[in-house]
């Protein structure tokens, strides 16, 4: 086999993308990855990861300012140092970006820096990357290689997305902000308007607020976080807002109006009505888009809708030979939904036994505001709407110790179950930590645990993880400290 000849090439080394790579490897596969921009790609240099080292800067001063409420006394105002805040978040995307590449290395997957285009025959056109290579922090391998043709039996597309753009309302990277400038900001805004509440849109604006500024959400539908149960949004909405965040639902943004150091926003409301809102920053967190443009897709007939590659459950294309995986392929654009759907997407290439096509009612979502909130499989109003019989169980914060003894009591834990089977149908959480509670219902919804056998679960005590169980008791009338 000739040097530029690979059993497997992946376009994208984001999640799914170097988590494919790895596991290509692992099966014997001659293996290769381009890369156009930064190893690890949105997620952990500009998405998942250096979000969460912001938030967690958020969180020690939420609870430094609060020191009180835990008979602590700390003297004077409690600050945040801006530039110190970003350069922890980039340190920390910064190192595991470099363990990105060692994995790389650890496993022999050839890194091919540049921009990749699609050609007949099974090529891949590598040309020279028109994005800056990386950050400074973020040296390129040793050993990479560069623009030239490259052919494979398979080509996994895992290229991901980008922040969609709305006419009129176009991101300008000093006023108006992506996530891109909403992370690295030069200096903190005193006022925030926030287009858009899901995951991105809330995260921010949860930050931004608990860092001081005057924070102002504008939502086109009915409710925060749309895809939650309606239920833990508007909790979650009581929370924020305490806080001192505000909220516009049933809004939208028509029109921008920029000066010197500011922007005012038209806002349209539910009533026809418009008022204006001024503040020193916009963020426009509407959504994202597959990034499927200039791949040479079209060119050899692969299938795209609505800005998707279309695939089956194994992330095979109408094409032989090429696939497509995380966020490229639809929804829900989350960073562990690309790294499985990669993993069955080469094993299924690699003929191992058991792989299942995924199923996408069993991800978990998580949005780490304050507070958190996590959900996995039907919400209450869709499992109404699917003709299912529920029962449903509530399980308060207020009423567990350990909550308590945290200082976070404000929260709930709701389970929804088939009546008739006892099958778990959906779980959805808000309050503190439960991004990694949720996980525990994901294992039990896969497992096809039942009601009963998560009844006999023996949890321990003191947790947070006992709400689980008795949230699970609740529904069947059983809760014993409710």
């Amino acid at each position: 086999m000739a040097d530029t000849d690979y059993d497997v090439i992946i376009i994208g080394s984001g999640p799914g993308g170097y988590v494919t790579a790895v596991r290509s490897a692992q099966l014997g596969f001659k293996t290769a990855i381009v890369e156009r921009e930064h190893l690890g790609g949105i997620c952990l240099n500009w998405g998942c990861i250096p979000t969460k080292a912001l938030l967690r800067s958020a969180e020690i001063k939420h609870y430094a300012e609060h020191a009180k409420d835990y008979g602590l006394s700390i003297s004077g105002e409690v600050k945040a140092d801006v530039k110190a805040v970003v350069e922890r978040s980039r340190g920390v995307s910064a190192r595991l970006n470099g363990g990105v590449g060692f994995l790389m290395k650890k496993n022999k997957v050839d890194v091919i820096w540049g921009e990749a285009k699609l050609a007949k025959g099974g090529k891949v056109v590598v040309s020279k990357s028109s994005k800056k290579p990386m950050e400074p922090q973020h040296p390129a391998p040793k050993g990479t290689k560069g623009e030239g043709t490259y052919s494979a039996k398979h080509i996994i597309v895992a290229t991901g997305a980008r922040p969609r753009v709305l006419p009129g309302i176009e991101p300008d990277g000093k006023l108006i902000w992506t996530y891109f400038e909403a992370m690295v900001p030069q200096e903190m805004p005193k006022s925030l308007i926030v287009m858009g509440s899901g995951a991105i849109g809330i995260e921010f604006a949860s930050f931004y607020r608990t860092m001081g500024a005057d924070v102002t959400v504008v939502e086109l539908l009915p409710q925060i976080m749309p895809v939650e149960d309606a239920e833990i949004s508007k909790l979650a909405q009581k929370q924020l807002e305490k806080q001192g965040m505000k909220f516009l639902l049933e809004a939208k943004v028509t029109k921008v109006e920029k000066s010197g150091n500011s922007v005012t926003a038209h806002v349209e409301t539910k009533d026809g009505k418009t008022q204006k809102i001024t503040a020193d920053r916009l963020i426009s967190a509407v959504g994202v888009q597959g990034n499927v443009e200039s791949l040479g897709l079209e060119d050899v007939g692969v299938k795209i809708e609505r800005g998707t590659v279309v695939v089956d459950g194994y992330g095979k294309t109408n094409v032989d030979g090429i696939y497509a995986i995380g966020d490229v392929a639809g929804a829900p654009m989350l960073a562990h939904k690309a790294e499985h759907e990669g993993v069955i997407c080469i094993e299924k290439i690699a003929g191992v036994k058991g792989v299942h096509a995924l199923d996408k009612g069993k991800i978990p979502g998580c949005t780490y505001c304050h507070p958190q909130v996590a959900s996995v499989g039907l919400t209450e109003a869709k499992a109404k709407e699917a003709g299912r019989d529920i029962r449903v169980g509530r399980f308060s914060f207020a009423a567990n110790g350990k909550a308590i003894a945290l200082g976070e009591d404000q929260g709930l834990i709701k389970t929804i179950f088939d009546k008739k089977t006892g099958e778990l149908l959906g779980a959805h959480m808000v309050g503190a930590e439960v991004t990694e509670l949720i996980q525990g219902f994901v294992v039990a919804m896969n497992l096809e645990t039942t009601e009963e056998e998560l009844m006999h679960t023996v949890f321990p005590h003191p947790t947070l993880s006992e709400m689980m169980k008795e949230s699970v008791l609740d529904a069947y009338g059983r809760a014993l400290n409710a």
